[in-house]
C-alpha cells in the first residue's frame, strides 16, 4: 500500500511541478515565453482573454498563457486553425501547463494579428466561472 502511495504521489508531482518549476503562475512567465503583444500588434490586455504569453516556436496553436490584470494565470489558451481541424487533424492531450481546469471554453475567431487565419480558440479555464468573469473587465 506504501508503495502505491509513493508512485501514485511521484506522478501527480511529475504533472503537477513542471508548471510551478517554470514559474508559470504569475507573469511574468519565463522564458521561452514571450508577451504576445510585444511578437505581434494586438493590446497588451485582451477583454475576456487576459494579458496573453507564448512560447514562439509552438504558434499557432499554443499554448498560450492567459493572465488577468493582477498577474495571475487564469487559463491556457489554444488556437486551433480551422484548416487543421477540416483535415481532421489529432489534437491529442493537449497539456494544460497551470495546472488543474475548471472548465473548458470553445469559441471560432475569424483571425487577428499572430493567428490571421480563421481559428478555434479552445480556453481551459484554471479559475471558476465567477473568476472567468472579472478577466472581462
Amino acid at each position: 500500500m506504501m508503495r502505491k502511495t509513493f508512485i501514485a504521489a511521484a506522478l501527480v508531482s511529475a504533472l503537477v511541478v513542471p508548471a510551478y518549476a517554470a514559474n508559470i503562475q504569475h507573469a511574468p512567465p519565463g522564458a521561452p515565453y514571450k508577451k504576445v503583444s510585444t511578437l505581434v500588434k494586438l493590446p497588451n490586455f485582451l477583454p475576456g482573454i487576459g494579458i496573453l504569453y507564448v512560447n514562439p516556436k509552438t504558434l499557432p496553436a499554443g499554448p498560450f498563457l492567459a493572465y488577468d490584470r493582477q498577474g495571475r494565470l487564469v487559463s491556457t489558451i489554444y488556437m486551433i486553425p480551422l484548416k487543421d481541424l477540416d483535415k481532421q487533424k489529432e489534437f491529442a492531450d493537449l497539456p494544460a501547463p497551470g495546472g488543474p481546469v475548471d472548465h473548458v471554453s470553445l469559441y471560432y475567431n475569424a483571425g487577428h494579428p499572430g493567428v490571421p487565419e480563421p481559428h478555434y480558440h479552445i480556453v481551459l479555464w484554471h479559475v471558476s466561472k465567477a473568476q472567468e468573469a472579472l478577466v472581462a473587465k
